[in-house]
């Protein structure tokens, strides 16, 4: 999907994006500028137009899955992956921060602007092979997205793709991720 196809309540998705996510500034600090996605959760057409237009990089040219399992990242990434998932008729695995995960899991850390953060995967939640579709709402650094492809690599699938709502293409993210195909649907 691309940002001009048009939603069942006929606004393209770049009229929905604008319409839907709220601008707010000086949160949660002075100086920073949040993307409130809640509007756009609430919005039945709007919310569906996204999570189709982020599960379309699971799917190739003829519409045929090509994905197996679609991972999201704590938390937003849930709200957003889980639709997605279901939309691609496929499993969906949790990308959890640090002591989540009852069983045995992989673990990667990795910086932040204000620190170190760290991320863990069921060991057993990708099988070698398996190609994957990661989902979040931000890509801000790509440090997130970095850290879940090598946790997806340790699992011995594969990253078919990184999808996200937005890209904060100010911050250079994608130098963090050569050699993987970044869909956004927003870049700021």
């Amino acid at each position: 999907m691309t940002v001009s196809e048009t939603a069942a309540d006929g606004r393209s998705l770049e009229e929905t994006l604008e319409r839907l996510v709220a601008d707010v500034p000086d949160f949660p600090e002075p100086g920073v500028g949040f993307k409130d996605i809640t509007p756009l959760l609430a919005d039945h057409a709007g919310f569906t137009q996204v999570v189709e237009a982020l599960a379309a990089p699971g799917r190739d040219a003829d519409g045929n899955v090509t994905v197996t399992k679609v991972l999201g990242m704590e938390s937003r990434g849930f709200i957003l992956g889980a639709p997605a998932a279901l939309h691609l008729g496929v499993g969906f695995v949790p990308v959890r921060k640090a002591g989540k995960l009852p069983r045995e899991t992989h673990a990667v850390s990795y910086s932040l602007e204000y620190g170190e953060a760290t991320l863990e995967i069921h060991t057993d939640a990708v099988a070698p092979g398996e190609r994957v579709l990661v989902i979040d709402d931000v890509l801000a650094t790509g440090g997130t997205a970095a850290a879940t492809i090598e946790l997806v690599e340790r699992c011995g699938g594969v990253v078919a793709g990184v999808s996200v709502l937005l890209e904060l293409g100010f911050l250079d993210p994608r130098s963090k991720l050569p050699g993987t195909q970044v869909h956004s649907l927003l870049v700021s």
